[in-house]
């Protein structure tokens, strides 16, 4: 599925893997968007992990880890990203 093409929610649920290694964020609670356009910003993570803890991902400040769409890669039955567009 192209980037072009998505649905945000079309993403909750799916779990955020690394193209690098394949290590695992989390799962994708939500996303937030730019009202005016749909444009979508970053993927809200849920369940993260150790590895998502290490990265120092940026939080919102509910403390909820962001990844920035502009890392996501590809979606499938996973969202992958890139680690090095991350942070």
């Amino acid at each position: 599925m192209r980037k072009s093409e998505l649905n945000g929610k079309e993403l909750i649920g799916k779990i955020v893997v690394s193209e690098e290694g394949g290590s695992k964020f989390g799962v994708v609670g939500d996303v937030s968007f730019i009202t005016e356009s749909g444009e979508l910003m970053n993927i809200i993570l849920t369940d993260p992990t150790k590895h998502a803890a290490e990265m120092q991902i940026q939080e919102d400040e509910k403390g909820r880890y962001l990844i920035p769409f502009s890392a996501v890669k590809s979606v499938g039955d996973f969202v992958i990203v890139s680690e090095k567009d991350i942070i």
